[in-house]
């Protein structure tokens, strides 16, 4: 588990099933802790879990809350596979969110998961972290909608990629674990083919770089060659000032993964 650190590079985890490459760091010039977190759980045979949470900033210890909840998947889905691993996904969300409620601090979290059997996930979402599932020649197969007044409009047709890329309620988010009505979205199962790339990932690097943009750096070539062109690019955006493209300056967390072919 990545959590209340930063990592200077991308690190590449080899699994049973594939390789997975994992990046956080706070944000540039921030001297307050990293609230985001990622996490790689081995499972039994070709099974893991990937998660990335984010912290929620302004409220306090959203670092808390963002480890709380890796820790509750770890301890539950840890050795698990199949139908009994997506089970305990759910079980770990709801566990997470009544105990950071229970400590009465106000923090909370947004989480990104995504339960791999073999060349099959299933993804479970609260809040706007991001699963993106693409080809190696960079068709989208899979963008999951944040939970967030402006994705929900994106999503609708309301706006384009571009407006709410812009929109200046995009950080609004409208599902968070650690607070009350919490409900957790369970994507459809998906297949993975040989090459597809997953990409889990925080607000950090999906409010710096298009979808297409992202997709388009880590579709093809070795996995830690695809995560380093990605953390690269998303500093630069932080550092673009010219108004003319995205620009967030943000805790930053992502993992990359694909199955052995």
């Amino acid at each position: 588990m990545y959590a209340g650190i930063d990592l200077e590079t991308p690190q590449l985890v080899t699994l049973a099933g594939g390789q997975a490459c994992v990046f956080t760091q706070r944000r540039p010039g921030r001297e307050t802790p990293n609230e985001d977190a990622a996490a790689v759980i081995p499972g039994a045979g070709k099974c893991c879990v990937l998660a990335v949470a984010d912290g929620l900033g302004g409220l306090p210890a959203g670092d808390m809350a963002a480890r709380a909840v890796l820790q509750h998947l770890a301890g539950e889905v840890s050795g698990l596979e199949g139908d009994a691993q997506r089970e305990a996904v759910l079980s770990a969300l709801e566990q997470a969110d009544a105990s950071i409620q229970a400590t009465g601090q106000g923090g909370a979290t947004t989480v990104a998961v995504a339960a791999i059997d073999g060349d099959s996930v299933r993804t479970s979402m609260v809040g706007d972290s991001m699963v993106v599932v693409c080809g190696q020649r960079g068709r989208i197969k899979y963008c999951s909608v944040p939970h967030s007044p402006v994705g929900y409009a994106e999503a609708s047709g309301m706006l384009d990629e571009a407006e709410a890329m812009f929109h200046t309620e995009r950080h609004l988010v409208s599902n968070v674990i650690g607070m009350h009505g919490m409900h957790v979205e369970v994507g459809p199962l998906l297949r993975l083919a040989p090459r597809d790339t997953l990409i889990l990932g925080s607000d950090g690097l999906f409010d710096n770089l298009y979808v297409g943009e992202v997709v388009e750096l880590v579709r093809c070539g070795p996995l830690a060659a695809a995560a380093t062109r990605l953390l690269d690019a998303c500093r630069r955006r932080m550092q673009d000032l010219s108004g003319e493209r995205p620009h967030k300056p943000d805790d930053l967390t992502f993992i990359l993964y694909r199955q052995r072919v």
